[in-house]
């Protein structure tokens, strides 16, 4: 793969998934490291300095009043290290921590944090080599960076802790680095506290997020389209002029989608002229481009903190263009922490909605004709009764995850970090609210495909008609007696995470907005 060149400017949400997700190495640009240099220059000499500078020559947080000796400072940054990889609990997913290494070597590479040239090289050299250190759920407050992730990051810079190897064996640091090729470094002055100050874990689990956040819009939309379809819903709400009426960006985008969806859909033209009767439909339906395009918007204001935050220098103290190194409280995590919140508050409506366009297609007394619950022989066969439990247990868990982490603070470090961002917890549970999202829209395609194929001799749009013909491609089964339900749930979960449900649909109707 081409390498991921990381110079004083910021990576792209690009290049952070080609790193998490796609094992891309990285190198360190020549800017970079002529930043690096002129930075570590600025730090050497303030260590040389009679007066204490912060994270040079002092201990750290509520014990930044001690001055530490010459001969000592090299332990203070190892002791750092060390006693801040403190975390506990399950192992950290691979795409997290390699998302978390990009980034902070990114702002490593600014110049402005006065690391050694080779210590940056050593963290990308970690990437490229496919060494992914350990890194547990619990231990990060979401401010001073996430602190403990970090540490077992750098851990391994020193040649300790354990880590997976590009094989995903758990080896130790030390023989993974020499089976590489590398050195483990000896950390200066300022060097511990570098590698371990800043909001790179919740900013790399932000970028991730979204860019599945996006796909499962798109995949909303798709699977509105079925279900205004299937349930013999108009589209004519959907229509241009009516939207304009209410100039949000993203109801437009949607709208628009769900229109050209259901373009030269034959079960929306049996129903339609003069004698149609559906004037208003239920909101799930009627109101789907008002709920997917508010997440749009509301996405795009996640992506625009993001992007600010990966052309950000994210560390304390920091070393300025004129040399200075100045303390500072840009490490606080409120800005990262506080869109992940909202991106979690997103999931989990655009999962309710969901649900509820699923559910009318169950019931006899609301879904035009269909069999109850589109079981095969009701009473003998439960059809997708329980595929919809299972849905409303995920979107229950989804609404207790879409409240905010943020709001939340605990004191640490004897009152010295007295408030802090939870944005590390945002993130996580954000991990698990896009997981659930990505289920509950799989249902609802499902289900929607089903109740289709029950429609039939009236024809799905060639757009619509696409996914059903992937869910029965893919093996998953038309209309018929009740079998295993769970494996094909899974089968179109994993269409719907892979993009392959919004893949389907374009070479019909053209990229969806």
């Amino acid at each position: 793969m081409q390498p991921v060149v990381v110079g004083v400017g910021p990576v792209s949400f690009d290049d952070v998934v080609a790193v998490a997700r796609d094992g891309a190495p990285v190198v360190v640009g020549d800017d970079a490291l002529t930043a690096l240099a002129r930075a570590r220059q600025a730090v050497e000499e303030l260590a040389a300095a009679p007066t204490p500078a912060y994270g040079i020559s002092t201990g750290f947080g509520a014990l930044a009043t001690r001055h530490i000796p010459t001969e000592m400072r090299e332990q203070l940054q190892r002791s750092l290290v060390r006693s801040h990889a403190a975390g506990s609990g399950p192992e950290v997913e691979r795409e997290v921590v390699r998302a978390l290494m990009l980034l902070r070597l990114s702002t490593l590479a600014t110049g402005h944090t006065g690391v050694r040239p080779e210590t940056a090289q050593l963290m990308a050299g970690l990437i490229s080599a496919g060494i992914t250190p350990v890194v547990h759920e619990y231990g990060s407050l979401g401010c001073s960076g996430d602190l403990a992730p970090l540490s077992h990051c750098a851990l391994a810079l020193l040649g300790e802790g354990s880590v997976h190897d590009a094989s995903g064996a758990l080896v130790d640091a030390a023989d993974a680095l020499a089976a590489a090729g590398l050195e483990p470094v000896e950390l200066r002055a300022k060097e511990g506290l570098a590698l371990i100050n800043g909001t790179d874990g919740m900013l790399g689990m932000l970028v991730l997020a979204l860019r599945d956040l996006e796909v499962l819009l798109k995949t909303a939309d798709v699977a509105a389209a079925m279900s205004v379809e299937g349930q013999l819903a108009t589209d004519r709400v959907f229509a241009p002029e009516l939207q304009a009426l209410r100039p949000h960006p993203g109801q437009a985008r949607s709208a628009a989608n769900l229109t050209a969806l259901l373009r030269d859909s034959g079960v929306v033209a049996s129903h339609r002229g003069p004698d149609c009767n559906r004037v208003q439909d239920a909101y799930s339906l009627r109101c789907s481009p008002q709920v997917h395009g508010a997440a749009r918007d509301t996405l795009e204001h996640c992506a625009l903190v993001a992007s600010r935050e990966l052309d950000s220098a994210v560390d304390n103290p920091v070393v300025l263009e004129d040399g200075r190194v100045e303390s500072n409280g840009n490490f606080h995590g409120a800005p990262v922490a506080y869109v992940l919140d909202f991106a979690a508050i997103v999931a989990a409506d655009v999962a309710s909605i969901s649900e509820r366009r699923t559910d009318r297609f169950l019931d006899k007394a609301r879904n035009h004709g269909l069999p109850p619950f589109l079981a095969d022989d009701p009473g003998v066969d439960s059809g997708h009764m329980i595929a919809q439990y299972t849905q409303a247990g995920i979107v229950s868990e989804l609404k207790r995850l879409a409240n905010p982490a943020s709001v939340d603070s605990i004191p640490s470090s004897a009152m010295q970090e007295d408030h802090v961002s939870m944005g590390w917890a945002a993130a996580r549970k954000l991990r698990r609210s896009v997981d659930g999202l990505a289920r509950v829209l799989a249902i609802e395609v499902l289900t929607a495909a089903r109740a289709l194929d029950l429609r039939r001799p009236l024809a799905p749009s060639p757009a619509t008609g696409a996914v059903v013909d992937l869910l029965r491609a893919s093996g998953v089964e038309g209309p018929g007696p009740d079998r295993h339900l769970a494996p094909e749930i899974e089968t179109v979960v994993g269409l719907v995470r892979s993009g392959a449900v919004v893949a389907a649909v374009q070479p019909v109707i053209g990229e969806l907005q």
